[in-house]
């Protein structure tokens, strides 16, 4: 068995000199120390536009990418920009944090500055980069540029004609508003470019990209807009149901997410052609792909649409095993790991085992003092082969965090567990790590913040909440030389070093 391990770290989260990390200098030189430290994979999270709050799993496409990611040192190496307009926009003054306001209100003028000084329609990659990607990139840009028409709202929001895509409307918008169009053709044009870029230099220092899908899309997406024939939505193509998750120890009232769910009957009479193109688009960004809310295949939680909370909704099976046989059939084999977290039932459980893909185990879990003895799925010493574990996700604590949280009767289980009694608080994260990385399991992953023993002020997400997620950064200060080589001994003495 080739035992590897990798860092969780969002591309948005990487040191940057404007404001959000992203496909520049400091990406490359992340890469450089990933390597350095042993590493074999660096997962980020979804790399789509994020539309209110800032998720990257609430986004506006599922196949486009984020332009705030694009290198504006890149722009400023073209001469598109210059150094003097980027350093004197305002992108905030936290180098460890996003002001995501700032952004949206500087960055954006500054690409398109930068789209009005390229000629880029003379330009014949871009131009054979719109005539391979229109399939998907003719109703996004069509859909971004429309969207600012209108001010940002919701395109249910938006003037019927438009909203319900009549020919003419279509037309005129499309003449209309052609320099917008264009303008978000060239974002996407940028942004591909220099992620393929940043790819491949990644793996040609032995690193592989785990990327990052949801299953559902977000209901303000072009998805949503241009195929309302996939969702299960009424004739004026409102929602008739939702996505979420139940009641649980966690929420009294659930999660309600407000996805539009899939017509899965309609899927299937297509031979899953849209999934088909979807992992298709995946398996070429990425190294492997995670599949977020893996356990929605087999069944799904509707909620009907208008309910204040998630009580109301209902089990609803998915697709199931049916779905990942055409895949394989049409795509062939491909590294995915399925996120098999929440609420388990045995017929989850099957259809992870005959999709053959790896489940996740989070280390977090195994210390519940609602479940007692040495049975937990979560208890290292239970990870099987084929599974990636983490100490913790982009949804929990950091593991610092989580010790702080969890009950005196809880600590006492994971001191016992650990045969550690007295290694100081701060200090702990590292047995943790330390816990996962010498399990069974085939791959270890580590978000960045428990390398760095971090408490939850540096958590990357808080589920049901808004307006602090997604914002940490981790400095150039933070990636030491003494961090890397903490890392590179940790990686070498559980046998998880990458020889590549």
């Amino acid at each position: 068995m080739n035992r590897a391990a990798g860092i969780l770290l969002s591309i948005s989260s990487l040191p940057s000199k404007y404001g959000i990390g992203c496909f520049g200098k400091s990406a490359y030189a992340f890469v450089d120390w990933l390597k350095e430290a042993g590493q074999t994979y660096w997962q980020i999270l979804p790399l789509g536009p994020t539309s209110y709050g800032d998720s990257p799993y609430q986004s506006f496409s599922t196949f486009a990418g984020n332009p705030y990611f694009i290198s504006l040192e890149a722009l400023i190496e073209e001469g598109v920009l210059t150094l003097e307009e980027c350093d004197s926009a305002d992108f905030g003054k936290k180098e460890n944090d996003i002001n995501y306001e700032k952004l949206y209100n500087h960055r954006y003028p500054l690409l398109r500055q930068a789209y009005e000084r390229s000629n880029i329609s003379q330009n014949p990659d871009y131009l054979k980069f719109v005539q391979e990607n229109q399939w998907w990139l003719s109703d996004y840009a069509l859909f971004m540029a429309v969207k600012d028409r209108f001010e940002g709202k919701p395109w249910i929001d938006w003037a019927e004609d438009i909203r319900l895509r009549y020919p003419n409307a279509l037309d005129y918008y499309r003449k209309e508003l052609y320099f917008d169009i264009e303008f978000q053709q060239y974002l996407q044009f940028k942004f591909y470019e220099q992620w393929y870029q940043l790819k491949s230099y990644a793996n040609s220092k032995g690193i592989q990209i785990i990327g990052d899908i949801p299953i559902y899309v977000s209901m303000d997406s072009t998805d949503a807009w241009a195929h309302p024939e996939l969702f299960q939505l009424d004739e004026r193509n409102v929602p008739l149901a939702v996505a979420g998750c139940p009641p649980d120890g966690f929420s009294a009232t659930g999660q309600l997410w407000g996805n539009p769910l899939y017509r899965w009957d309609y899927h299937k009479s297509t031979g899953y052609s849209w999934w088909l193109s979807r992992l298709w688009y995946c398996f070429n960004l990425y190294d492997v792909v995670r599949i977020d809310h893996f356990r929605g295949f087999d069944e799904y939680y509707s909620i009907p649409y208008g309910a204040e909370s998630a009580v109301e909704g209902h089990w609803e099976k998915g697709p199931g095993i049916d779905l990942f046989r055409c895949v394989e059939q049409n795509l062939g084999w491909h590294e995915v790991i399925a996120e098999d977290l929440g609420y388990m039932t045995d017929s989850v459980r099957q259809l992870v085992k005959e999709s053959g893909f790896p489940g996740m185990k989070v280390l977090e879990f195994a210390f519940d003092s609602r479940d007692s003895g040495s049975a937990s799925d979560y208890l290292p010493h239970n990870y099987t082969e084929n599974c990636v574990a983490y100490t913790g996700t982009h949804d929990n604590e950091t593991i610092i965090g989580w010790f702080d949280s969890i009950s005196e009767e809880e600590r006492e289980m994971a001191r016992n567990y650990l045969c550690d009694y007295s290694t100081k608080k701060k200090s702990l994260h590292k047995s943790f790590i330390g816990l996962v990385m010498r399990s069974n399991a085939k791959t270890c992953i580590i978000p960045m913040q428990d390398y760095l023993g971090l408490d939850n002020k540096y958590r990357m997400n808080k589920p049901s909440s808004v307006g602090c997620n997604w914002r940490w950064r981790v400095t150039e200060k933070q990636l030491s030389e003494a961090l890397k080589n903490d890392i590179l001994l940790t990686t070498k003495t559980f046998g998880r070093f990458n020889w590549s």
